[in-house]
């Protein structure tokens, strides 16, 4: 069973059957990452593009990983040594890249809803590596998938993401994600980095990090996007670590098997302490991991390959 569209831009628009197939095609994908030879003939012939007009080390990689696992070819343009220098408009770079062959466009851009308008204008699939304050799709796909894979199941789980709310298109991405597929989402932060639509999304809010926390299925923490903010949202990086930080005394008050997560880059004694980091219930490198598995099933599902992937 294909995607129904032919683009990624968001899990707003996917329904939970097809969040479903991502994640069931990514668990024999996972398979093929566990192999001496991590490379399988089902793309071949066919072209990735990764256009990113923001800085990117996990999604990038990983989606040239997976195309690349895949037998397809993949081309990187960034921003800053593209033709964009020169003037050109983010429609004219895309149907450059359509017309040379490229069947799939992973674009990161600064502004909400760019991959919305590009996926209006050109055939190729378009994949959103993150827009904005919008959505970053993959990653919240990737983070359900990690934590169906050591619990058995999204549904009837407590799961607590804590940090900056407002500017996160990760937030977004997994509170709408979790809650179609039967999570209960508490988010909690400052109040300054709360938006005000998060009950709309079906999120709770706290502005104490504590009540968040208990009795949690799994705790996700995320960065402060300081290259987004206006000074004064919060005092300073100390205070906020010392009033949301995720350490060892907090992440007791969730449940003994819970999950620690964090979608990275990860700002070590602020967001979180590198004890818990580095501990037990810690699944932030496993989540890099099934990142390249997951979008090894995206480029699958989109190109419509064909086979086992075997």
């Amino acid at each position: 069973m294909p995607l129904k569209s032919k683009d990624v831009l968001g899990l707003k628009e996917m329904e939970p059957s097809e969040i479903e197939l991502v994640l069931d095609t990514a668990a024999s994908m996972r398979d093929i990452l566990g192999r001496t030879i991590k490379k399988v003939p089902t793309l071949r012939g066919r072209t990735v593009v990764t256009l990113f007009y923001e800085a990117s080390t996990r999604t990038r990689a990983s989606f040239e990983l997976a195309a690349k696992y895949l037998s397809a070819d993949t081309i990187s343009v960034t921003a800053a040594t593209s033709s964009v220098q020169k003037g050109e408009t983010l429609k004219d770079t895309a149907r450059t890249l359509e017309v040379m062959g490229a069947d799939v466009v992973v674009m990161r851009h600064p502004a909400s809803g760019a991959c919305h308008f590009l996926a209006s204008r050109v055939r190729a699939s378009v994949v959103n590596g993150g827009d904005g304050t919008h959505e970053h799709p993959t990653q919240a796909l990737l983070d359900m998938f990690t934590i169906r894979r050591h619990k058995g199941r999204l549904k009837g789980l407590v799961v607590a993401i804590v940090g900056d709310i407002y500017h996160s298109r990760v937030a977004r991405s997994n509170i709408i994600g979790l809650v179609k597929m039967g999570a209960e989402v508490r988010v909690a932060g400052p109040a300054t980095l709360l938006p005000p639509c998060l009950e709309e999304l079906g999120a709770r809010a706290y502005s104490r990090v504590e009540p968040a926390l208990e009795g949690a299925d799994v705790v996700m923490a995320l960065r402060l996007q300081l290259e987004r903010q206006q000074r004064g949202l919060f005092p300073s990086t100390r205070e906020y670590a010392r009033l949301y930080g995720i350490d060892r005394n907090r992440l007791s008050l969730a449940r003994p098997d819970a999950l620690l997560m964090h979608p990275g880059p990860m700002n070590r004694g602020v967001e979180v302490c590198s004890y818990v980091a580095d501990g037990p219930a810690s699944v932030i490198e496993e989540q890099v991991t099934n990142g390249v598995a997951v979008r090894m099933a995206l480029l699958y599902l989109l190109l419509g390959g064909g086979g086992d992937g075997s």
